[in-house]
C-alpha cells in the first residue's frame, strides 16, 4: 500500500456517545485483518493539553511513552490496539494556537495577515497527517472531540472537509457517530435528531460516508432505510451500535454490523482475512465467566466521578479476567475516612488500592486506609501519591516520626520524606514540568517486585513532582519497608514494599496506563491474585 488512508470520526446530536471506543474498535478490526492502524484524537479546547484540567472536568490525564499529557480517549486506543501512542496522536486548539502564533512571531508567515483559514486549518492538517506520513501505517483514524454545531470544532470540521477533498476519491471517509434515542411515551425511536446533525454536518460541506447510531434499541430495517434516504448514505452503511454490557464487546457488535467491512470498501481496500480476534474472544469469555469474586477499595479523592481513575479501572477488568475473577471495586472518599470508621469502611474488602492524586485535600484519610491494611494484613497496591502515602505511614508509625509528610502537603514538616526533586524547586509553570513519561527502574533480585515483574530492568509511565527522599532510605529499610525499585540514573526510589505482609507494593510509577487487553499488568495481576487468596482465608 503507497498511499496511507484516513477514517474520520465526528459526533452529534450529543455528547460522550462513546466516539472513542467506535474508533477503538474500527481500529481493532483493520488491525486484525492486517492493516497497520493508530487513531488520533483532536480535541476542540484552548488547554495546550489536559495536564492542568481538574479530573472533575476532563477525567484522568493519560501519559505516553513520550511523556505527553493526552486525553483519556487514548488509554482506550492503546487498551484495544495494544500499540503505543504518543504526543502525535493528541492535539488540542490550544497546541494548535500556540504553535501558530510563535510562527507568526519568528516571521514565518511573512507579514500576512494570520487567520483561522487558511493558518489555523493549514495547521491541523498538517498534524493530521503526521502520523499517516511516517510511513508507519497504512490507515490512520482521527477522532475529532465535542459535537457538530459547536463554535470551537468549526476549524476542525473545515480542516476535514479540505483534506478529504484534497486526499480524493477513496482515500479519505468521514464516519458520523449520532444518536437515536428511543420516546417512551411514544414508544418508538426518532431519527430527527440525527437528520438534524447529518444536515449541520453537510451545511459546513460534509458528506457522511457513514453512519453510527448509537440506541438502546434494535433498529428495524425500516429505520435504516428512512436513515439512509434521509441522511444521503447506503443502507449498508446506517450501523447500529447498542448498548453494551461492556466496552470490550463493541468491537464484536461491529463486525456484526460490517463497519470494517464497509469502510474497507469506502476506501477501496481489500478486505483480506476475517479479523483475527481468538485472543480477543479468549479474554471476553474469561471476563463474562469468572470464578470468584473479589471486593477491592479504590481509596481516593475523585471517586464521585469514575473516568477520573479511568486506566486503574479498565486495568482492574483485564487482571480479573486474567485471575478468572470478577473486581468489584468499591470507591472511598480518603475525605470520609477517619480512626473511628476505618474498621467499617474497610474490614469486608479483600484488597485496597490507594489512588493517585494531587493536594492535601483527603491526605490522611489515605494514611489511615495505609495503616489499617498494613496492621490487618489485607493486600495494598499504592500507586504515585498513594506509594507516597505509605512511605508516611510507616514513618510515623513505625520510625516514630509523628510530623512525617510530603513538602506537597506540609512544607514546615520537620521529617520531609516525601520531599520535591532539586530541578523542580523553581518551576512557576505547571503545564508539562512533572517528571513524566518512561523511566527505567531496576528491581533487587528476592523480592516480591522481582516475582511479579520477572525481569531486572524496567520501563514504566510517571506523572509527578514529588519524590521519596533518599535521606531516609537507609531508617527506612531498616525498619522493614525495602525499597526493590531504583531509578539507574537518579537513583530516586520507584517501588517500595514490606516483606512479611501477604502482599504489599507501593510504585512512584502510574502502572495502569501500560495495562491492556493483550497485556494485563503484572502488578495488577498479582494483587488481584493476592485478593482471591485472602477472600479464600476470610
Amino acid at each position: 500500500m503507497n498511499q496511507t488512508k484516513y477514517i474520520f470520526v465526528t459526533g452529534g446530536v450529543t455528547s460522550s456517545l462513546g466516539k472513542g471506543i467506535i474508533a477503538a474498535s474500527l481500529a481493532k478490526l483493520l488491525q486484525g485483518r492486517g492493516y497497520r492502524t493508530t487513531i488520533q484524537k483532536f480535541d476542540p479546547y484552548i488547554n495546550v493539553d489536559p495536564g492542568t484540567l481538574n479530573p472533575y472536568e476532563h477525567g484522568e490525564c493519560y501519559v505516553t511513552d513520550d511523556g505527553a499529557e493526552t486525553d483519556l480517549d487514548l488509554g482506550h486506543y492503546e487498551r484495544f490496539l495494544n500499540v503505543p501512542t504518543s504526543q502525535a496522536n493528541n492535539v488540542t486548539t490550544g497546541r494548535v494556537y500556540l504553535s501558530v502564533i510563535e510562527k507568526e512571531r519568528r516571521g514565518e508567515f511573512l507579514g500576512k495577515t494570520v487567520q483561522v483559514v487558511p493558518h489555523i486549518t493549514n495547521e491541523i492538517k498538517d498534524r493530521m497527517q503526521l502520523l499517516g506520513k511516517s510511513g508507519d501505517y497504512d490507515i490512520v483514524i482521527t477522532e475529532i472531540g465535542g459535537t457538530v454545531g459547536d463554535i470551537e470544532s468549526l476549524p476542525y470540521i473545515e480542516s476535514v472537509r479540505q483534506l478529504v477533498w484534497e486526499l480524493g476519491e477513496n482515500n479519505g471517509i468521514v464516519i458520523h457517530l449520532t444518536l437515536v434515542p428511543f420516546l417512551a411515551a411514544a414508544g418508538e425511536l426518532k431519527t430527527k435528531p440525527t437528520q438534524h446533525s447529518v444536515k449541520t454536518l453537510m451545511e459546513s460541506g460534509i458528506k457522511a460516508d457513514i453512519l453510527v447510531c448509537r440506541t438502546e434499541h434494535e433498529l428495524s430495517q425500516e429505520l435504516r432505510q428512512k436513515l439512509a434516504l434521509f441522511c444521503n448514505v447506503k443502507k449498508e452503511a446506517v450501523i447500529q451500535s447498542i448498548d453494551a454490557s461492556t466496552i470490550y464487546e463493541v468491537p464484536n457488535l461491529m463486525l456484526e454490523e460490517g463497519l470494517d467491512v464497509v469502510a474497507l470498501k469506502k476506501l477501496d481496500l481489500p478486505k483480506k482475512a476475517l479479523p483475527d480476534l481468538k485472543n480477543w474472544n479468549t479474554f471476553l469469555r474469561r471476563l463474562k465467566n469468572p470464578k470468584h469474586t473479589v471486593n477491592i477499595g479504590l481509596v481516593g479523592k475523585y471517586v464521585e466521578m469514575q473516568d477520573c481513575y479511568k486506566s486503574i479501572l479498565e486495568a482492574f477488568i483485564h487482571a480479573g479476567a486474567a485471575n478468572e475473577t470478577k473486581v468489584n471495586v468499591i470507591s472511598i472518599h480518603s475525605e470520609h475516612i477517619n480512626a473511628d470508621n476505618i474498621v467499617e469502611k474497610l474490614k469486608d474488602l479483600d484488597g485496597v488500592l490507594v489512588a493517585p492524586g494531587f493536594g492535601e485535600r483527603g491526605i490522611e484519610g489515605k494514611i489511615e486506609a495505609v495503616r489499617y491494611v498494613r496492621e490487618n494484613n489485607i493486600p495494598f497496591f499504592g500507586i504515585c501519591l498513594g506509594m507516597q502515602m505509605s512511605v508516611i505511614e510507616y514513618s510515623r508509625n513505625i520510625l516514630g516520626y509523628k510530623d512525617a509528610n510530603s513538602t506537597e502537603m506540609n512544607d514546615k514538616t520537620s521529617h520531609p520524606v516525601v520531599d520535591l526533586m532539586e530541578e523542580q524547586k523553581t518551576i512557576t509553570d505547571k503545564g508539562g514540568t512533572m517528571r513524566l513519561g518512561a523511566w527505567k527502574c531496576d528491581i533487587k533480585p528476592n523480592t516480591l517486585a522481582h516475582k511479579i515483574y520477572g525481569e531486572k530492568t524496567i520501563s514504566e509511565r510517571h506523572r509527578h513532582r514529588y519524590e521519596y527522599n533518599n535521606k531516609y532510605a537507609e531508617e527506612l529499610q531498616k525498619a522493614g519497608l525495602l525499597a526493590s525499585g531504583v531509578n539507574p540514573d537518579t537513583g530516586l526510589v520507584e517501588i517500595v514494599e514490606l516483606e512479611n505482609h501477604p502482599f504489599f507494593i507501593g510504585v512512584q510509577y502510574h502502572p495502569e496506563y501500560k495495562s491492556t487487553v493483550a497485556n494485563p499488568h503484572p502488578i495488577f495481576v498479582n494483587f488481584v491474585a493476592a485478593a482471591v487468596n485472602s477472600h479464600k482465608k476470610q
